[in-house]
């Protein structure tokens, strides 16, 4: 009696197009309770209070009277949820194990129109910076394709927008940081070849986050290979080498990258640094004034071309017993890095770390008296 008395009002309610929100509740409040959710009018009658609601919130958009935009797509993630319930009823056998759907068909064609909306949702709500949201919509959009329900749509094939909404997905599942929501249509989405570059930086992110790091080199490499002047994978790979002492791998990077791009500062800077850590000091040295010669304010350059000398003068320095003509040599590579870490300080005066301790060491070996005084009150 109770059943029926409410869904008596709910269909009072969505006849007189009135408080149908009231008429959603109550047949939401009735499926609450597991003993009722066989009764096929029950979600059929919060469908129809849904739907009207829908058409009602439509018809306002469409002449331009103020409405909720959110509302209408949240209706459509309940619209679907609602029918795929009576599907999952309507997929239960009789007494003698027999399946009759009576309803499939029906909820499917009524779904198939508004599936758009979840893939238009999807889009309002990452706007919003809803990605907890946004992902549900295009999960469930995403979903449509693999749903018995819809068998006869052939979504998989047909529905050339599953590869941007699964790349949605994963972008909301990286921005949320759950990798479990990243990963999970990762194969639809690398079919986005728009997307592809920053599909691969998500997942590389992802492994990351997982301490997966053999997936994470790999697909380092994967993007690198593709992409290789795209910003994201060729810092990154040289960091990886570099870091393991893997300096001729890290050399090898930077020169197929320059195939790319030969006029690269990055890719010519990068090979810079290797160059440095392998102490090949003439090579990185031609490269650093070469960039230079192109930007006279680029401090790194600097940098690099005043370390060249520089090293080479303290690694001259080690040997205790040396002859007055290795000394000289000492002292020259010290003249010669001097001004190129003046300028890298000029241009980087908050970089003290890289350049306090190799000036201080350059003034006290030429004793300059007035500038040695100076850096050691800065140390």
């Amino acid at each position: 009696m109770g059943q029926k008395k409410a869904i008596s009002q709910a269909r009072d309610f969505i006849k007189s197009g009135s408080s149908l929100d009231n008429a959603e509740k109550l047949m939401a409040d009735l499926l609450k309770d597991s003993t009722n959710r066989g009764n096929e009018k029950i979600w059929m009658t919060l469908f129809d209070a849904q739907q009207k609601q829908y058409e009602q919130g439509n018809e306002k958009l469409y002449l331009k009277q103020k409405y909720d935009t959110a509302s209408l797509f949240n209706l459509t993630k309940r619209m679907f949820a609602t029918l795929e319930g009576l599907d999952s009823l309507d997929m239960k056998p009789d007494a003698k194990g027999r399946i009759k759907l009576k309803y499939r068909d029906h909820s499917a064609e009524l779904l198939n129109q508004y599936r758009p909306n979840l893939y238009y949702g999807g889009v309002y709500f990452i706007k919003k910076q809803d990605y907890l949201r946004a992902y549900d919509f295009f999960n469930t959009y995403i979903d449509c394709s693999a749903n018995p329900m819809f068998a006869k749509y052939k979504y998989a094939s047909r529905d050339k927008n599953l590869p941007q909404a699964a790349y949605w997905a994963v972008y909301c599942g990286y921005k949320l940081k759950d990798p479990q929501a990243t990963l999970r249509h990762t194969y639809l989405a690398l079919k986005d070849i728009a997307h592809e570059n920053l599909m691969l930086q998500y997942l590389a992110e992802t492994y990351k986050l997982e301490n997966d790091t053999v997936r994470y080199i790999k697909t380092l490499w994967d993007g690198f290979e593709k992409y290789p002047t795209f910003s994201f994978f060729f810092p990154r790979l040289i960091d990886n080498y570099v870091q393991q002492n893997q300096y001729e791998e890290a050399l090898k990077i930077c020169d197929t990258a320059l195939k790319s791009d030969s006029t690269s500062v990055l890719f010519r800077y990068a090979k810079s640094n290797v160059l440095l850590l392998q102490g090949k000091y003439s090579e990185c040295l031609d490269i650093s004034k070469s960039l230079i010669a192109k930007n006279d304010t680029l401090a790194d350059a600097y940098l690099n071309a005043g370390l060249s000398w520089f090293n080479q003068a303290v690694e001259l320095d080690k040997n205790l017993q040396m002859s007055q003509k290795k000394r000289n040599k000492i002292l020259d590579c010290y003249r010669n890095a001097m001004p190129y870490l003046e300028r890298y300080r000029a241009l980087a005066p908050e970089q003290k770390s890289k350049w306090a301790l190799p000036l201080y060491t350059i003034y006290l070996n030429l004793n300059m008296g007035k500038q040695f005084d100076e850096i050691d009150k800065l140390l």
